[in-house]
């Protein structure tokens, strides 16, 4: 019986997937109704606001649900402090016989109170199928609730001697065209991309998804002084408005001033003791604004911040098949001791290696 919840799960989990990119802050959740043996309806979240999986399903069912088994990645909400009615009293009021779930949804409005309240009325559930696969789907919900901050992967393009740039004033293009497709996957999936001044000043990129069909990350800048120029592609794009600085309080305010006449979000940050912009009091920030997770893509300083402070989850290497000898580096990491290879891929002549942080025993 066992291998069958896991067929369904998978279902559930290949159904949720259609909503990357579109449900954050909410988790990627699918569902899938069976009655005697056979799926009578599935259904999935497809953005904020709009429908559940659960009802989703429901809703798509060719018979009646009474008596079905329903199978959802995620705990089915049982509160109300949202935009959509919770699922726990429809799935007791259809007469649904058992519901098989991955994880526990850790939101402390739900976390284990949905599962109880359909244990309460009857109704048979299992707990905790699939449950690593689970969580790796919704690893930036997860984060997010749990940590109180964005799920945060650093994206590093460098040469086999680990430069990511010929100088530091230098904009240089490393990795072929199969890697930047892959790097506008990524800006898709993700609610933010951010860089530093630097680059800004010698990149001058838009930032946006072009490679792929997508939506458009939310654009972070950390401008402590404000430096970047106003003509700028990323302050003069369509969606300027996705585009959010923090700064100091010694920031142009001149500068600041023309810049919020343009639409764009700017926040004030600490300084940390070496006069940089505190990194915590930014992901506080960016997780009060419902960013559940960020592309870190430069340059060397950022890069090196996040790194020294053991501020990310998951490092993206794409390694490009050429040695620039003298150039920019970002901290090493593999000093890294929490380091581990998660998986290797080929790009057509560039690698991408992506690493992940070991976990505690």
């Amino acid at each position: 019986m066992i291998s069958d919840h896991s067929k369904y799960l998978k279902r559930c989990f290949e159904l949720a997937k259609k909503g990357k990119g579109y449900v954050s802050p909410n988790p990627l959740v699918g569902a899938v109704l069976v009655k005697n043996g056979k799926v009578i309806g599935q259904g999935f979240h497809k953005k904020y606001g709009a429908t559940h999986a659960e009802v989703d399903a429901i809703n798509h069912a060719k018979e009646s649900v009474a008596g079905s088994t329903l199978y959802c990645n995620l705990e089915p909400c049982c509160h109300t402090n949202k935009q959509t009615p919770p699922c726990v009293p429809l799935i007791i009021e259809k007469k649904i016989k058992r519901v098989v779930i991955s994880n526990l949804d850790p939101n402390p409005n739900v976390n284990g109170i949905g599962a109880r309240q359909l244990s309460k009325a009857g109704i048979e559930v299992l707990t905790g199928i699939l449950k690593e696969e689970g969580e790796e789907l919704n690893k930036f919900y997860f984060k997010s609730v749990k940590n109180k901050r964005p799920y945060i992967a650093l994206k590093i393009a460098q040469s086999i001697d680990g430069k990511i740039s010929r100088g530091k004033k230098e904009q240089t293009w490393l990795t072929g065209k199969k890697s930047q497709k892959f790097v506008h996957e990524l800006r898709n999936l993700y609610d933010a991309v951010l860089i530093g001044a630097n680059t800004v000043k010698i990149d001058n990129p838009l930032l946006t998804v072009r490679e792929i069909q997508g939506r458009n990350p939310v654009r972070i800048i950390i401008d402590g002084k404000l430096s970047s120029p106003l003509n700028s592609k990323i302050f003069n794009s369509d969606d300027s408005q996705k585009t959010w600085i923090f700064t100091s309080e010694k920031a142009d305010r001149k500068k600041f001033k023309l810049l919020k006449e343009r639409g764009i979000k700017i926040f004030t940050a600490r300084q940390n003791s070496i006069g940089l912009l505190n990194i915590k009091t930014i992901l506080s920030t960016l997780a009060q604004n419902k960013i559940t997770s960020i592309l870190v893509e430069g340059g060397a300083k950022v890069f090196s911040e996040f790194i020294n402070s053991g501020l990310y989850d998951e490092i993206i290497v794409l390694q490009a098949p050429v040695i620039l000898g003298e150039g920019v580096n970002v901290s090493k990491i593999s000093h890294i001791k929490e380091l581990q290879l998660l998986s290797i891929e080929r790009l057509d002549d560039d690698i991408k290696l992506v690493y992940g942080k070991k976990l505690a025993h």
